[in-house]
């Protein structure tokens, strides 16, 4: 069956309330939780920006239930990979075995903040491959020295390695990435129901594979407000990863968003307290085949009126697709 999860959603609130929403997330029901992990917000409006390591190990002691995975974390540019695989290590060990790794190749938003060059695309997924073959290198107890094309690790072992091993998980979005995902990952993640993308990765060894998508939404009881939200804090996804991945900051994310109308992002972005609107986004999701789909509410003040409607209401209703 698909599972159904909840998004930590590092931008829109800080770390002490988004460790109180993995605790309502499991006491609500959900399957699994995934966590953002950023340097900036996208827009001001979303004003948060939390260390999301910090937060995973609160919530990883603060749930007992519950899944956690990062969704996703750059091991390239801000974060070296050995130092990637250390992190993870831990908190599957504070979390007992619940921890997924979540690895993408970036955004220019977060990465910018050390100084060094973004990489073009196709650079991005080398380096990503090959951080990812280090990482699971470590993960797997080995005593690791690499001197690779984009990295150099020197006499590197992790010391306390979870008896239960971190699954690696690979975001894609094209058939390049969807190659690097099928060399390296145990599970493949998307944020578009594109059912080329989960084709592509079985083409390259991702057959059988857990299959990870993510939905915005956007839950009140007055529709027209949370159209009115949506577009305030969540305008920028409209712009697709091509123009997401790129921008450097909050204010070019601003301005390229300039034109985007409230119409625009209830096109993409379910609003309102209506059921079937929502369960038919979820349900394009399931129809390409993912396996597990994770929502995003919207706002983060408004994370436990949706906890409460999805108990009630939203999770029975997906479990019927």
């Amino acid at each position: 069956m698909v599972q159904f999860g909840y998004t930590m959603m590092t931008e829109q609130a800080g770390p002490r309330e988004l460790v109180a929403h993995a605790v309502g997330a499991e006491k609500a029901g959900f399957d699994f939780s995934v966590i953002s992990d950023h340097y900036f917000p996208w827009l001001a409006s979303q004003g948060h920006a939390p260390y999301a390591w910090s937060v995973l190990g609160a919530a990883a002691r603060a749930t007992s239930r519950i899944p956690l995975m990062t969704y996703v974390t750059c091991p390239t540019i801000r974060y070296h990979p050995a130092v990637v695989a250390q992190k993870a290590a831990t908190v599957q060990l504070l979390s007992q075995g619940r921890f997924r790794l979540g690895l993408g190749s970036g955004e220019n938003l977060n990465e910018h903040v050390v100084g060094a060059d973004w990489p073009a695309a196709h650079v991005r997924l080398d380096m990503l491959d090959e951080a990812a073959g280090i990482i699971r290198r470590l993960l797997d107890g080995e005593h690791v020295t690499h001197h690779g094309a984009h990295f150099d690790v020197v006499d590197a072992k992790l010391w306390d390695v979870p008896e239960d091993r971190v699954p690696i998980g690979i975001a894609v979005s094209g058939d390049r990435s969807c190659a690097v995902a099928g060399r390296n990952a145990d599970l493949v993640i998307a944020t578009e129901p594109k059912r080329e993308l989960l084709d592509a990765f079985d083409r390259y060894g991702g057959t059988g594979k857990p299959r990870v998508g993510q939905l915005p939404v956007c839950y009140d009881t007055d529709r027209d407000a949370a159209v009115k939200r949506a577009h305030d804090q969540f305008r920028w996804a409209v712009g697709g990863w091509r123009v997401n991945a790129e921008l450097p900051g909050h204010l070019s994310f601003e301005q390229a968003t300039e034109l985007v109308t409230p119409d625009d992002v209830a096109e993409t972005v379910p609003c309102g307290d209506d059921i079937a609107t929502f369960t038919d986004a979820v349900r394009a999701y399931v129809d390409a085949g993912f396996t597990e789909v994770a929502l995003v509410q919207v706002g983060g003040d408004q994370q436990e009126p949706f906890f409460r409607w999805a108990q009630d209401e939203l999770l029975p209703a997906l479990r019927e697709l």
